[in-house]
Order: structure tokens, then sequence, then C-alpha cells
């Protein structure tokens, strides 16, 4: 038997690691450029892994050495690198070999941008809200009241590149709107989209083949599947739709079909749509990979699963009369997200393993991943055989399970110890009310002289952004030392965690609180009137060894803050969980700055 090509994946999350399981039967190796424990690489130990980001050109050449041809598990990636092994090749044992790219790096390319991808499909002839280009710096605010104009209101405001899992969306309801939407978003690459009072959503995944030419043979479409989402992320999958006509799904199919057909490259696209009031259907985007609406797959079309489809695909092997149509009656796909806490998903796991129908098969998918609230760690598919089976009510005790998952991290106000990047289409974190605690606060905020508390400003918002109870005091080392002192004694048995000092000039108050409690001290330097600081830092972060201080840079008080959450975090799973969404959100915004910066020049970005 001849070996088959080796397939390497740009990524390695749930989307690889679901691809692994299916290419082992089928004796398929697969190559997975990620970080070295991802969720891909936990079920995938040979040893040409390659760890590292899927953003670096050399770690993709790198991949390419070692593979045959190359896939993704996720659009944002660099479509250059690709096209560079794709068309020159890449060097591997001093010769150059070209590796195929599948899909195609320019598919790859048009579908990164949200805006070029609709007005592609709007060229084909294809359903899509009318949209316009937002001009980004001084500009911007013209060119949405000109959006308003065009388009009405509401109209939706959309990042043009890196967003995903309804980040990257802000519906604009009026001009009042503006000074918001700029503030979050006025940093991206933006367009602007009509409304749409849409009343349902459904998906199709579309199976797309062409020859060795990269001319198309054939697009074989799954039937359509009714998706929920709830705060922007997909958490249920209905096969076959609810209160949905077989016109209105084949037309969905239909059309996702007529989108896909009009890519470049082989494999899986999920189509996402809208369906209107009067039946009509209108394309929202494109993913070109599996999709969260096609893990129902895996178990309701055994014969060729979105995974087993894509492998086929890209391996040139899809039998030419094959048709999609799942062996079961229906079936329900219900998303497993993180909880309030890390193991808030334990009783439902529970529930599914003792959970027994003759009617109902019921399969637990986990993706090896650590629980983040709102974050996708696994998913359960339900299946019936019987069109005569109510599933819906059979899986009604998971729903419910589901569903208090998602109540339990609201009540959590884990929303709010997320703290949201420029691009998502939340609302700032700011609460309406303080997390100011004076009877029990877990960190206490002191300062030397009341000069000091504009320096502060960042810490005290901080800790009100991950809701961490919180008081704040003038406790001077020189002038009140005996304040000072019963504030350092008393901190552990209050229940005080951390104490951040802030103070100028000698700065004495953080190494003097810290000589007198147990308590972790961060200290703040103050830029006072001489020596712009310096003096200060000098004081607190020259302690004598026995007497460490936690000393950040010079007005600082946004790190010391942030330095408390992590110290909270080492013992409360809520503040540790929270921090991790916070470097998540920072990534997401630096990578969206980066991609703006590549699209418009270095000139362009200084005007803004």
């Amino acid at each position: 038997m001849a070996k088959k090509p080796v397939i390497g994946v740009l990524g390695g999350g749930q989307l690889g690691r679901m691809l692994i399981e299916a290419a082992g039967p089928l004796g398929i190796e697969v190559v997975v450029l990620d970080d070295a424990n991802c969720p891909a690489r936990q079920i995938n130990l040979n040893s040409k892994h390659v760890t590292g980001s899927f953003k670096d050109p050399e770690k993709v050449r790198e991949l390419a050495r070692r593979v045959d041809v190359l896939t993704v598990e996720i659009e944002h990636v660099n479509t250059e690198v690709l096209e560079e092994i794709a068309t020159k090749g890449v060097e591997a044992n001093g010769q150059w070999k070209k590796v195929q790219v599948h899909p195609s790096w320019d598919t790859i390319r048009l579908i990164q941008d949200k805006y070029l991808q609709k007005e592609f499909f709007g060229k084909q002839g294809l359903p899509i809200a009318k949209q316009l280009a937002i001009e980004s710096g001084k500009a911007l605010r013209e060119s949405l009241q000109k959006a308003g104009q065009t388009l009405g209101f509401p109209f939706m405001l959309k990042a043009r590149k890196g967003s995903y899992d309804g980040r990257g969306n802000f519906k604009v309801d009026g001009e009042a709107d503006f000074e918001k939407a700029i503030a979050e978003m006025g940093k991206l690459s933006l367009y602007a989209e009509k409304f749409q009072p849409f009343k349902q959503e459904l998906a199709v995944m579309v199976l797309r083949t062409e020859d060795g030419e990269g001319k198309l043979r054939d697009v074989h479409a799954y039937p359509a599947v009714e998706t929920i989402h709830e705060d922007s992320i997909c958490t249920k999958v209905f096969y076959p739709p609810r209160k949905t006509s077989a016109d209105v799904s084949e037309k969905a199919r239909k059309v996702a079909s007529d989108v896909i057909r009009g890519l470049k490259g082989r494999g899986v696209f999920a189509v996402e749509m809208f369906v209107l009031e009067d039946d009509s259907v209108v394309v929202n985007e494109v993913a070109p990979r599996p999709h969260n609406s096609g893990h129902y797959t895996i178990e309701a079309v055994p014969y060729m699963s979105q995974y087993k489809a894509q492998l086929y695909a890209i391996l040139d092997i899809v039998p030419p009369s094959i048709k999609l149509q799942p062996r079961v009656s229906g079936a329900i796909m219900l998303n497993i997200l993180g909880g309030a806490q890390e193991e808030s998903h334990d009783k439902l796991v529970e529930l599914i393993e003792s959970l027994y129908s003759d009617d109902m098969d019921v399969f637990l998918h986990l993706y090896g991943k650590s629980s983040k609230p709102g974050r996708k760690i696994g998913h359960i598919t339900v299946t019936s055989y019987s069109p005569d089976t109510n599933l819906e009510q059979l899986a009604a005790p998971l729903v419910k399970e589901v569903n208090q998952l998602r109540t339990d991290r609201i009540n959590a106000s884990s929303s709010q110890l997320r703290p949201d990047a420029p691009s998502t289409s939340q609302p700032s974190t700011a609460l309406s009310s303080s997390s100011r605690d004076t009877k029990n606060p877990l960190v206490v905020v002191t300062m030397g002289s009341d000069s000091d508390l504009g320096v502060l400003k960042g810490a005290f918002e901080v800790l009100e952004k991950f809701r961490v109870p919180y008081d704040f005091t003038i406790t001077s080392a020189h002038r009140t030392p005996h304040l000072m002192s019963e504030l350092a004694k008393s901190a552990a048995g209050r229940g005080i965690r951390v104490l951040i000092a802030a103070a100028g000039g000698a700065a004495a108050l953080p190494g003097m609180l810290a000589s007198e409690t147990t308590v972790p001290v961060i200290g703040v330097p103050v830029k006072a009137t001489h020596l712009d600081g310096v003096d200060s830092l000098h004081s607190i972060v020259q302690m004598p060894r026995g007497c460490p201080v936690a000393t950040v840079g010079i007005n600082n008080s946004t790190n010391a803050a942030l330095l408390a959450v992590r110290i909270l975090g080492t013992s409360d799973d809520k503040y540790r969980q929270a921090m991790a969404a916070f470097i998540d959100a920072m990534c997401v915004e630096v990578e969206a700055k980066a991609a703006r910066l590549s699209e418009i020049g270095w000139k362009a970005y200084l005007e803004k």
C-alpha cells in the first residue's frame, strides 16, 4: 500500500485535535505547528511536531520541510509565507520543494478580510447585506455619519480582520454611539454593514474538490443546521433546523454551495447565514476550515465527518458520487464553555456519564484545555435514529445543565472579570457600582500624602475592573507612624491579602509597612519635585535583606494593581482566570494593531 502524503496543520487547538482523531484510523500522518502542549499535540506524539507560533514565517517553513501538503486550523495565519511555499517552494536538504496549500493561500487571504470577502461574494451575485468601507483616523467620524445616512440606523460596525466568536462587532444605534464606537474600535480597520433583523441563523458545511491543475471538480454540501449564539459564541447546533421549512434549508444549502464554488483550493468550508423574516437567506461569513457547526457530523455522518472530509479533500481522494447525508434522524450539539470556576463543568460530565436512553446516544468530547470562563473546552453531541423520537426533550437535562453553567458564569460576574479588548462588541467592563469594601477588603491602597492620589488612579481602575474588594487611606510613615504601624500589624488579621503603598521622595512608607506585616507589600515610587522619581524608586527597591517590597515602575500604579490581582489568583481561581483572560485580550489588541499598521502603513497610522 502506497504511503499517503504527510499533512501539516497550522494550529493545534480543538479542531486540529479532532482532525488527528480522524486521521489515526485512516493511517494518515499529521504534523502540527503550535505550542508544545496544545490540544492536538496531546494526542499526536510524533517526533515531527513543530513547537512555536503558526504566525512565525520561519516556523511555517520548518513545518513545510517536514510535510507534503499544508492546511490550516484557523484562518488568522501568515498568508505571505504560504504563498511563498506554494509558488516558490521551501529549501529542504539543499533542494527546493513546493508544498501544496489547501485551501489556497489566496482564498485564506480573501477570507481574512471580511469586507473584501463580502465584496467578492456580492460581485458573484450572492446575497449579502449592504456594506460600506469605513475610513480611519480623522475621517472616521465623518465616515460613520455617512454609514448612518447610507445604511440607516442601526448598523453594524465590524473589524475587517482578526475577529472571531463575536469579537470585532459593535451595534451602532445612532450618532450617540459614535464616541463609544471610536473608543473601542477606532484603531482597527473597519467596515459598516446594514443591520439584518434575522429570525434564525443557519450554517452549512461544504466540501470542495479540485484537480491537480487547480480546476474545480465539485462541491458537496452537508445539510443546513441551526446555530444558537449566546454572548456572541455558538452554544448549540440543531439538525435538522427547528421550525424551518425544507425549502429554506435547501435554499441555504444551495447558497452555501455557490459561495464555495467561487473560491479556490480543496477542503471543507463553513458558510454562516441569516434567515430573514421573509425567508430569504443572507450570507454572514465563511470559515475556510472545519467549524463548530460541523462537530455533529462526527457521529451523525460517520462515513464522512467534516474532519474525514477535510483529510480526503486535501489528499484528493474524495469519492465523486458521495452524498453527505446524516445516518441519524436528528442531532444536537452543545458546546461546553468554561464556567465560573475551573471545575464548574464537572457536574455536566458526571451527568453525561450517567445518562442513558434507548432512543438517544450521547457522545462527549473534551479538548484537553484548561477551563476559563466562556472558553470552549469541549462539546456534547446527542443523536437519535428514530424520526419519532423527541430528541430535544430527551436532551433537556443536558441543555438545562449547559444553560446553568452560563447562568452561574454570569452571576459570578465572570464577564466583568474579563477585561475587553478594543475589538470586542461588548461595552466596557466599567461597573455601575464600586468594588470598594471598607469592611472586608482584600487589597488596601495607601499613600503618604493626598498629593499621591492622582498617581493611584490607575490602580483603582484595575481593582474596579477585576471586581477586587479594596479600600484606601493615607498613612504617612513620618507624620502618622502610629497609623501606618496599625495598618501593617492588623492587615493579616483583617483578611487583607495585599498592601499597595505609594510614596515619593524619601519614600519610606512601603518599606516600613513591610517591616511590620507578613502581608505582601507592593511599592509604587512617586515622581516628586526632584530627581524625576528616581530617588523614590531607589528608596523602595533597595530594601535590606529580610524586608522585601515588590517595586513597580515610577508612577506605575496600574502594574501594582495587576500584580495584586496575580497574587490573589494564586489562591482564588476567579482572579487567576480573569488575569488569563486579560492577557489574552492584550494579545488580541496587539495583533489587531499589527494588522492595522501593516495594512495602512506607518504614516497613515501616525496620523490617525
